[in-house]
């Protein structure tokens, strides 16, 4: 019977020693998907940014490369999956959908010099260019939190906080695999 109440008294002082720990790594989780939560309506933010600027990009460019009209759809398909997308993991694939898109669309201004050279297109693809900057900023800061989160709830005694109290692992924005993919620029035609 000693042995046994020894093991309970034990595991009562254990449980009790961690219930500080426990609490302190409940609020640093609280604060942390707080900070995950705040860091993706950033990315959100830039999204819209760019969803806003690409109407007047797609016309400028329909004036100029009527016969394209695939790419323009793509865009058009993709900003309507962002616009229409509920979760982070819509939004994901909806904005490198998006990216993809952009993409194509950038590598038929190669084809077209003279577009380069309207003044309206070169503004608009200054503010694009910008507002692709900051998403590829904000991404990296929401990975950066996210990451930093994953890992405290992985780390013990947090773990066992995390797992109490249903603090679950969020997913990183990462990349589609097309983007590993250099668009190609032809000059031939």
């Amino acid at each position: 019977m000693t042995a046994r109440m020894s093991r309970v008294v034990t595991g009562v002082m254990v449980a009790l020693l961690a219930l500080p720990l426990g609490g302190c790594s409940y609020n640093r989780f609280v604060g942390q998907e707080e900070a995950i939560k705040t860091q993706w309506a950033q990315v959100e933010n830039q999204l819209q940014r760019r969803n806003d600027l690409i109407p007047n990009l797609v016309e400028t460019v329909k004036g100029y490369a009527a016969q394209e009209q695939d790419v323009y759809k793509a865009i058009a398909e993709s900003r309507a999956k962002l616009a229409g997308a509920t979760t982070p993991e819509q939004k994901i694939a909806a904005a490198n959908e998006q990216s993809a898109a952009l993409s194509r669309l950038l590598v038929i201004v190669e084809n077209y010099p003279q577009l380069k050279s309207n003044e309206t297109f070169a503004r608009l693809m200054d503010e694009l260019s910008g507002t692709e900057n900051r998403i590829a900023v904000e991404r990296m800061r929401y990975n950066e939190t996210v990451q930093a989160y994953n890992t405290a709830r992985r780390q013990f005694p947090a773990n066992v906080t995390a797992k109490v109290f249903g603090f679950n692992e969020y997913k990183l924005f990462e990349a589609p695999p097309e983007a590993k993919v250099a668009p190609k620029v032809d000059f031939a035609r």
